[in-house]
């Protein structure tokens, strides 16, 4: 296991998986849990929602994705698009993030002056998880790559899980077996994004 500063260093975007994999669906699974019992929350109230689909589940993610995206992408221009969706269905598994918007309305109603800034908070805090679980994926030896294919297939995602009708679609993360390093990417000198007053 690395330390903090490794794995973060470590967490990169991955396109190029596989589904074989020697880590363990029990290790995946843990460290799922163990990142959202962990990441903090404004006021606690714990809003984000995670389903995790492994095997013909993570399948029919990517299903639902192509079948959608068929009904809006013109079918002379579909190919680039069905190659890059079988691209993530050749993942060992997704972690879809929800929030769940009927604790956000609890919380707005029972702290009334804060209420605006509790779908922020929400969405922060659903932030600090999605970093988190890839971080845990990446430090298992996992490649990660996150994809926002909502609203466009929300309804059909959540009928499959059958979860709430609360529960609004954030991400999909892919995971599985890296089967290339992931492409450097260009960083912005730190004086651009950083000031220290001493």
């Amino acid at each position: 296991m690395r330390n903090f500063k490794e794995a973060v260093q470590n967490r990169r975007t991955n396109y190029a998986l596989g589904k074989d994999t020697q880590v363990l669906p029990v290790e995946i699974i843990a460290a799922v849990e163990r990142m959202l019992h962990e990441v903090p929350s404004a006021f606690n109230m714990q809003s984000a929602r995670v389903v995790l689909a492994l095997k013909e589940h993570h399948d029919k993610v990517w299903s639902i994705t192509k079948e959608a995206l068929r009904k809006v992408v013109p079918a002379d221009k579909f190919a680039p698009t069905e190659k890059k969706i079988d691209g993530f269905a050749v993942g060992f598994g997704t972690v879809l993030f929800f929030e769940e918007t009927k604790t956000v309305k609890e919380m707005q109603e029972k702290f009334a002056p804060y209420a605006e800034n509790f779908p922020v908070w929400a969405s922060q805090a659903n932030g600090m998880l999605q970093f988190a679980i890839w971080t845990a994926l990446a430090d298992l030896g996992l490649g990660v790559n996150i994809q926002h294919y909502n609203p466009l297939i929300d309804e059909e995602i959540k009928a499959y899980f059958k979860v709430p009708e609360s529960w609004t679609l954030v991400a999909q993360m892919v995971f599985g077996e890296p089967l290339a390093a992931p492409q450097p990417i260009e960083k912005l000198p730190m004086p651009e994004r950083l000031k220290v007053f001493r």
